[in-house]
C-alpha cells in the first residue's frame, strides 16, 4: 500500500508541476535569468504555505516533532547543491521537474533522467572515497536547526527564538514575497515548449 501510495502521491506532484509550466525548460531558464518569475511566485508561494502550516501545525501539537528529520549539513552537501545548481542552469531541469518532463514524452527530460541515473551510479561507486574526505566533515554541529526545536537536542544556529516561530516568520515572508514579484520582468516572453 505504501508504494501505491507514493505513485500517486507522486504522479499528483508531477501533474501539479507540469500544470505550473515546470516541465519546460524555457521557463525554468527564464525563472533562473530573473526574467520570468511565474515559477519563482509559485515555488516561493509553495514553500511559504507548507510552512506556515507546518511549523503552526507542530506548535498546536497536529504535527509530531519527532515525524520532521533534520539532515546533517557538511562541505560535500554544499558542493552537491553548487553542482545541482549548474546542472539546473545548463539542462532547464531540476531532478523533479526532469522526471516530470520525461513522464510527458519529452525526449530532453528523458536523456535528463538518463543522465541523473548515470551521475547517481558514479556517485555510489567513488562513495568509498568521499566517505573518508573532508567533505563528508559536518559543520555547524551536522544537524543543527536555525531556531530551537521543542523536544530535540539539536543546535540552534538562533538561540532565544523558537524554531516554529522563525519558521512561521520564514514562510510568510516567503508568501509576501510571492504576492510581491512581478510575473515578467522586463517585457520577457519566455514560453512553455509542449511535449514532443
Amino acid at each position: 500500500m505504501t508504494i501505491i501510495l507514493a505513485l500517486l502521491i507522486g504522479g499528483a506532484f508531477g501533474f501539479a508541476l507540469d500544470r505550473a509550466g515546470a516541465t519546460s525548460p524555457n521557463l525554468i531558464i527564464g525563472m533562473l535569468s530573473l526574467r520570468v518569475l511565474h515559477l519563482m511566485k509559485t515555488i516561493l508561494l509553495a514553500i511559504g504555505t507548507a510552512s506556515v502550516l507546518m511549523f503552526a501545525g507542530q506548535m498546536a501539537g497536529l504535527v509530531e516533532v519527532g515525524n520532521m528529520s533534520v539532515k546533517a549539513a557538511y562541505g560535500g552537501v554544499f558542493l552537491g547543491g553548487i553542482l545541482l545548481g549548474l546542472g539546473w542552469v545548463v539542462s532547464g531541469f531540476c531532478p523533479g521537474t526532469g522526471l516530470a518532463a520525461a513522464a510527458t514524452g519529452r525526449w530532453d527530460g528523458l536523456v535528463f533522467a538518463g543522465g541523473g541515473l548515470v551521475g547517481a551510479a558514479a556517485f555510489m561507486l567513488t562513495y568509498p572515497w568521499f566517505e573518508g574526505s573532508f567533505l563528508m566533515e559536518e559543520i555547524a554541529g551536522g544537524k543543527a536547526t536555525v531556531g530551537a526545536v521543542p523536544g530535540t537536542d539539536y543546535p540552534a544556529l538562533v538561540t532565544g527564538l523558537p524554531g516554529d516561530v522563525i519558521g512561521i516568520a520564514l514562510g510568510l515572508v516567503f508568501i509576501a514575497v510571492a504576492f510581491a514579484l512581478p510575473d515578467r520582468l522586463s517585457g520577457s516572453r519566455a514560453r512553455a515548449v509542449p511535449a514532443e
